[in-house]
């Protein structure tokens, strides 16, 4: 096994999952202090599971999760004298969010009997100063969207500006045992530490955009996080567990998630060029990086909104009828326009707002693409209706008109009436409200506290709260 040799200044920091409430294991924690870590930094929050989450405010995971998780970062860290900094509180990071997971920590810290420092980081915006920085050219738009409208701004439950890494780094200079973030740049969480400590530019943030999921950068990526060990022109990805392996190809592939270009990413405030960055193993179990580059740019930060759209009711049935799995395309297509006709004449009077969804899953209920011609007849396939109306009442008694159709529509007219099996009853199930991201833009500031609120909770102080504007 080879030996270890350890940067230049190194700035140790311990990514312990990819997303918060996932599971952590108090053993890769202690690992990880062990080692010399200066700090625990962690995301928590996404926009992959859709926009109900920021329009509603609202976390994907559920508190006891999240608070399994802040009692073995807290007690540890606090014990250990380091700082603990979340990104994107509560999934979509709003203020609500960030909230809510300060109400988690304060009791967290109760029932360890400690008295942390809290700094809760707010980036939601409000339609005013939108406003005005849409009216003086501030706001450009991503791909695809168009200009920003004020009634676009208006329409919007949330609006969040992601976050770089200075309001962490002020937070933990002025003292915060734990810092809450509202939604921040994936790797500016985990780069701010490393940067505050003098670390590369280029190294903190190309560090941190492979760890920013924990060990998915590693050969065997539910065997916990990672440690960023970042120095001022390398660093390196060294794995919490000691049975597992950060592989020049598991951390080189880390630069292919979620980005449309692996060497150029565009962050808040600069650009990480990755272009002659050259990845080696350095001992059986860890990868050192080096050739990173950071190039400063003006600053921006990108911004996401969600509105409420829609309701549907979804219907599902199961079929094993043989005639209708070898003629799913045509069965499809007919089913389709026969409920649509019937919707259509029963509710004219009311609305012609609707849609009507068929997704034949076990065909192409995924992608909804044609399937290749001679594709053989499955065993068996779901069909999922989906209808969208204005309201859940609409869409809800939409579905219960077509109800007979959908469970005993023959293949052909002249067939025996079938009976296609149903899993629930009732049949029609509420979904709810549709919701949708109006707002894919970027918001040029002076600089990164422009936009950011701060708040701060000192449990040594009676929970007295004095807020901040950066």
């Amino acid at each position: 096994m080879k030996d270890y040799t350890p940067l230049d200044k190194e700035v140790i920091v311990i990514v312990p999952t990819g997303m918060l409430g996932a599971g952590i294991q108090r053993e890769h924690i202690k690992n990880g202090i062990a080692a010399g870590a200066v700090a625990i930094a962690v995301d928590s929050g996404s926009t992959d599971s859709g926009p109900y989450y920021l329009a509603r405010g609202v976390s994907k995971m559920n508190r006891e999760a999240i608070k399994h998780d802040l009692l073995v970062l807290v007690s540890e860290a606090y014990s250990a004298g380091i700082p603990i900094l979340v990104g994107t509180c509560a999934t979509s990071g709003t203020d609500q969010g960030v909230d809510w997971a300060r109400d988690i920590a304060i009791e967290v810290a109760r029932e360890l009997g400690i008295q942390p420092k809290i700094a809760c980081l707010y980036s939601e915006q409000n339609a005013a100063t939108l406003k005005q920085k849409n009216s003086d050219g501030k706001i450009l738009p991503l791909a695809p969207m168009g200009d920003l409208s004020d009634e676009v701004i208006d329409s919007c439950d949330h609006i969040v500006a992601l976050m770089g890494p200075e309001p962490y780094i002020k937070a933990v200079e002025a003292g915060a045992d734990i810092v809450l973030g509202g939604r921040t740049s994936d790797a500016a969480v985990l780069s701010a530490i490393a940067i505050m400590h003098g670390a590369g530019a280029g190294q903190a943030w190309h560090a941190a955009k492979i760890a920013e999921c924990g060990g998915q950068c590693t050969e065997y990526m539910r065997r916990g996080g990672v440690l960023m060990r970042v120095g001022r022109e390398a660093f390196d990805i060294d794995p919490l567990d000691p049975e597992n392996v950060a592989s020049p190809e598991s951390v080189s592939a880390h630069m292919l998630y979620e980005t449309t270009d692996p060497i150029r990413l565009i962050e808040p405030g600069g650009i990480l060029d990755a272009f002659e960055s050259r990845y080696t193993q350095i001992t059986d179990r860890i990868t050192r990086v080096t050739g990173s580059k950071w190039e400063p740019q003006p600053y921006t930060m990108k911004l996401e909104g969600a509105r409420g759209g829609p309701f549907q009711s979804i219907m599902v049935i199961g079929i094993e009828d043989p005639d209708v799995l070898a003629n799913l395309d045509h069965f499809h297509d007919q089913m389709y326009s026969v409920l649509t006709d019937r919707i259509s004449r029963l509710f004219a009077e009311e609305t012609t707002d609707f849609d009507v969804s068929l997704r034949i899953y076990g065909w192409n209920g995924t992608s909804g693409r044609p399937v290749p011609k001679d594709t053989p007849p499955p065993l068996d396939v779901g069909v999922m209706l989906v209808i969208t109306a204005p309201t859940q009442d609409l869409a809800n008694r939409m579905a219960k008109s077509v109800n007979p159709i959908f469970f005993h529509m023959p293949l052909r007219p002249q067939m025996e009436l079938p009976s296609y099996a149903f899993p629930f009853t009732p049949a029609e199930v509420p979904r709810g409200q549709v919701f949708e991201f109006v707002l894919n833009h970027a918001v040029q500031t002076t600089d990164g506290l422009e936009l950011v609120r701060t708040e701060w909770t000192d449990m040594k102080t009676s929970d007295t709260r004095e807020t901040t504007h950066a």
